[in-house]
């Protein structure tokens, strides 16, 4: 998702989620300071457990999220 601003991140991501089966892992790698805050509150809308967020560099963060 580098490169997408809003709301494009957060929609790619609990389109996904909405595919996935129980336990599988999602890596969503973004560059959107916002997205960054938008992706963890709604992940659990869609069944995800945000299981880390992490800065990769600079504006750029790793969001590894659990389909529950």
């Amino acid at each position: 998702m580098r490169g997408e601003v809003c709301p494009v991140p957060d929609v790619e991501t609990r389109r996904k989620l909405k595919t996935m089966k129980t336990g599988e892992v999602l890596e969503v790698l973004i560059d959107y300071p916002l997205s960054k805050e938008r992706i963890p509150a709604n992940a659990p809308k869609e069944g995800g457990e945000v299981l880390s967020i992490e800065e990769t560099g600079p504006s750029e963060w790793r969001i590894i999220i659990r389909k529950q």
